[in-house]
């Protein structure tokens, strides 16, 4: 057996996963992502894939986020045509996740043109609504420790991973004629002590690990995330609004988790926190469909009665009329594109309203050009001034630091 083991993304970066296996005439690939953060590696994806798509028999992904699967559309739209296999969380997750990534771009292309500020004259999304439904229609969900044989000498099994919901390691089985050898790829590890997931399964024997190294080379410092999160709100919450960018899978909810807890501790005034964003909404139903996956012992506790979803643009575009006492958790985390640039738009000029950083942002991201407080940042094409209250909380990653 002859085996070729390609790095196509998620070198020299942490964004962009793609390794692409050559097992003598079958052809694989281990995720499929987008590359994010600085202009130079954005631009990467519309870069063809050095091997063409139509030959590539199958990809495996091991979780649902668009650095590891949001390339699949482009892919598709390419030429591939093979299955995909991923769990079932994964595959629902995607469903949301690559729809919304479509509607984004297409729409941002368009307001692009319309407004002119785009160099492209007739600019273009990466992937659009119909390669995403070519890339569902592809999806071949396997339960968690399920064995599937790709081929006789092929076969792969998708482990819990933590991470995020329905996030797997995939561990491969190459069987040749005299020995049989075991990749395992960790995808991104979770944490020991997440708030929603159980800590990652333990894979106990593999000849070659490729494993994510996004932390690996630091200790997270055990801090009191709950207790920080509650100075922050505190110091702003009776004279602004409190404006949190947050990934829609997991941070989300782990925010939803901790504010209700302090809520109904007295440790911060109960106030309306609006979920302004669809994808998030959606993500946290799956949350219900998925409770096997989960550890939360309350099946009940994102119906708190001061948690308002705000599905429709209206009732988003309602919020900023908020003067105060009020949180707004909306997406993107990275405030790279989505409904949190409208609340920015708004309300980054307002010296009363607190933005709250509770994740990693990416170098090249509007979030970090915040974050290291650049005067003016430009929002739909037009410069702002960054001179609302800045804040950062740190421990609510989803990622194994390098001790885990």
């Amino acid at each position: 057996m002859d085996v070729r083991l390609k790095f196509l993304g998620g070198a020299q970066s942490v964004t962009g996963s793609k390794y692409l296996l050559e097992i003598d005439d079958y052809t694989l690939l281990v995720d499929c992502g987008l590359f994010q953060g600085l202009k130079e590696l954005r631009l990467r994806n519309w870069d063809d894939l050095p091997h063409p798509p139509q030959d590539i028999n199958a990809i495996l992904l091991t979780h649902a986020h668009l650095d590891h699967s949001g390339y699949v559309p482009r892919l598709v739209q390419q030429g591939f045509e093979g299955p995909i296999y991923c769990t079932e969380a994964t595959a629902d997750l995607l469903a949301i996740l690559w729809m919304d990534a479509a509607k984004l771009q297409e729409e941002e292309a368009e307001f692009a043109k319309r407004k002119g500020y785009s160099k492209h004259e007739n600019p273009l999304a990466l992937f659009g609504q119909e390669d995403v439904e070519q890339a569902l229609s592809r999806l071949k969900p396997i339960k968690f420790e399920h064995k599937l044989a790709l081929k006789d000498q092929i076969h792969v099994q998708f482990y819990p991973s933590g991470h995020i919901l329905g996030a797997a390691s995939v561990e491969l089985k190459l069987k040749g004629d005299s020995q049989e050898k075991t990749l395992l790829f960790s995808g991104d590890i979770g944490r020991q002590n997440d708030p929603l997931l159980p800590p990652p399964q333990q894979v106990q024997k593999a000849d070659i690990v490729l494993m994510e190294s996004t932390y690996g080379n630091r200790d997270n410092i055990s801090i009191d995330t709950k207790e920080q999160l509650a100075e922050h709100i505190l110091q702003h919450i009776e004279k602004g609004v409190v404006l949190i960018p947050a990934f829609t899978i997991g941070r989300t909810q782990n925010l939803m988790i901790l504010l209700r807890d302090l809520m109904e501790n007295g440790l911060l005034p109960k106030v309306d926190v609006f979920i302004d964003s669809p994808m998030a909404i959606s993500v946290t139903e799956l949350y219900n469909v998925y409770s096997q996956l989960h550890k939360l012992e309350d099946k009940d506790i994102f119906n708190y009665k001061h948690f308002r979803y705000v599905r429709k643009n209206e009732q988003s575009n309602a919020l900023q009329s908020l003067k105060k006492k009020a949180i707004i958790i909306s997406a993107s985390g990275m405030i790279t594109g989505g409904r949190i640039l409208s609340h920015l738009f708004h309300r980054l000029e307002n010296e009363d309203d607190l933005l709250l950083f509770v994740g990693y942002q990416a170098e090249g991201t509007r979030g970090r050009k915040i974050l290291e407080r650049e005067a003016i940042v430009k929002i739909y094409g037009e410069e702002k001034a960054v001179k609302c209250q800045l804040a950062k909380i740190d421990g609510l990653s989803a990622h194994a630091d390098k001790a885990e």
